[in-house]
């Protein structure tokens, strides 16, 4: 397990976290897919890449619960779903939540990568960037509060599941205010 830290933020991976015939099976299932428009870094922006959200009742979606569940103890699952970008598309830095004890799971689907090809998570981290090669079957967890950004593949469609679990004390109560 590799960690990179600054100003409390961690950033960690899981490299050859699932089997083989796991990961098969996992990029076989976001290939097959159907994509809406995606996410919206900041509400001023654009959308970027495409999103297919993935249902509580889907075999996949508790599997990944169940997988990722020790990178976030005493955390709510809130939303999973698989990123798309096309090649050369340009995403932006963005947050996953404000509350740093949340935590984004994202698993790299992609069956190979090389060094030119692109597609590394970047943080922007104590005015530094950060990135983290998007290699087959690792999987990279973070506080969803470090700005961070995907970027594209030079060539091909990048794949990423995302799993995002929220602190439910983190979390205002519209009746304490």
């Amino acid at each position: 397990m590799e960690s990179k830290s600054g100003t409390g933020n961690t950033i960690s991976v899981e490299d050859n976290f699932l089997t083989e015939e796991e990961h098969e099976s996992v990029l076989y299932y976001c290939l097959g897919s159907k994509y809406g428009y995606g996410e919206y870094d900041r509400p001023e922006l654009p959308p970027t890449g495409m999103v297919a959200d993935i249902e509580e009742h889907e075999d996949i979606y508790k599997f990944f619960k169940e997988k990722t569940e020790p990178f976030a103890p005493g955390l709510e699952l809130d939303r999973m779903y698989i990123n798309s970008f096309a090649p050369s598309e340009i995403p932006y830095f963005h947050t996953d939540s404000g509350v740093h004890s949340d935590i984004t799971c994202l698993y790299y689907v992609n069956d190979t990568w090389e060094l030119d090809d692109g597609g590394a998570t970047e943080f922007y981290i104590d005015g530094n960037f950060v990135g983290v090669a998007p290699i087959p079957n690792r999987l990279l967890y973070f506080n969803a509060d470090i700005p961070h950004r995907a970027t594209s593949f030079r060539s091909r469609y990048r794949f990423t599941l995302a799993v995002k679990y929220i602190d439910p004390n983190g979390r205002i109560n519209p009746t304490d205010c």
